[in-house]
């Protein structure tokens, strides 16, 4: 059974520290609902000085089990890969779409940055940057290219380096996030992926959902490498949290 499951959030439960019905919108979703398990821990990062911003973030950390397990093995997931999924976490969290609702995505990343990739995303959270979509690459049979074709924000995937056939992508590592492909392409050379970025390679014309040098993506992220500054290949969409900083990267 491999779909995504993401936990729908609603406004009561995300804001029921805060401000509980200042006209809030309730967060949605296109997945089934999933139960936080037995060891899932929730990262509410509602602070003073918040609601100047946008308030009632909510992130969901949970270990790798059970159905959730089930689904990621044979896609995202396979043994000979270089984490074994006792060390990744489903992270859930609340961002905002480009209609400017509040809709609520999983990916799954290294335990190591767990923390710190909620604590981007509550970053983008405060400061409205749009996601078009958030789900595991499960979803997609683990496959990279229809996952950047849907624009699909993800992390872990177990699977090569982009162009290669031997070395292993820092996603594999669950160390790495891609953020709205499309509007963030991948570029060396002449190859454009996916192949709907071309749209989005004049990075001077700033639209919503792309990541440029200090922007709020950035400052979302420190700490973490923006494959946007790199010189070969422009990782637009990549940002990585290496246990070591190598130029076999993306």
């Amino acid at each position: 059974m491999r779909r995504s499951r993401a936990l729908l959030m609603t406004c009561a439960l995300a804001l029921a520290a805060s401000q509980a019905s200042s006209g809030c919108r309730a967060a949605t979703t296109t997945t089934p609902t999933r139960q936080p398990s037995t060891s899932a821990a929730v990262l509410d990062a509602a602070a003073p000085g918040a609601a100047a911003t946008r308030d009632g973030f909510r992130a969901t950390i949970s270990s790798i089990d059970g159905d959730l397990a089930e689904e990621m093995t044979g896609a995202s997931w396979r043994e000979g890969c270089p984490v074994p999924l006792a060390d990744l976490r489903l992270v859930e969290v609340r961002h905002w779409d480009f209609a400017g609702d509040q809709r609520v995505g999983e990916l799954v990343v290294h335990r190591d940055v767990v923390r710190a990739a909620a604590r981007g995303f509550r970053g983008l959270y405060r400061a409205g940057f749009p996601i078009r979509s958030m789900q595991r690459v499960d979803a997609f049979d683990g496959s990279d290219e229809d996952s950047m074709a849907a624009d699909n924000t993800s992390a872990f995937n177990c699977r090569a380096k982009t162009g290669s056939t031997t070395s292993w992508s820092v996603h594999s590592f669950g160390r790495a996030i891609d953020i709205n492909p499309v509007e963030n392409p991948y570029v060396s050379g002449a190859t454009v992926l996916p192949p709907a970025g071309r749209a989005w390679l004049d990075r001077a014309d700033v639209r919503p959902g792309m990541i440029v040098a200090g922007n709020a993506v950035i400052a979302a992220f420190p700490g973490w490498d923006w494959g946007g500054d790199w010189r070969r290949p422009r990782d637009y969409q990549h940002l990585e949290r290496p246990l070591v900083r190598s130029p076999e990267r993306s």
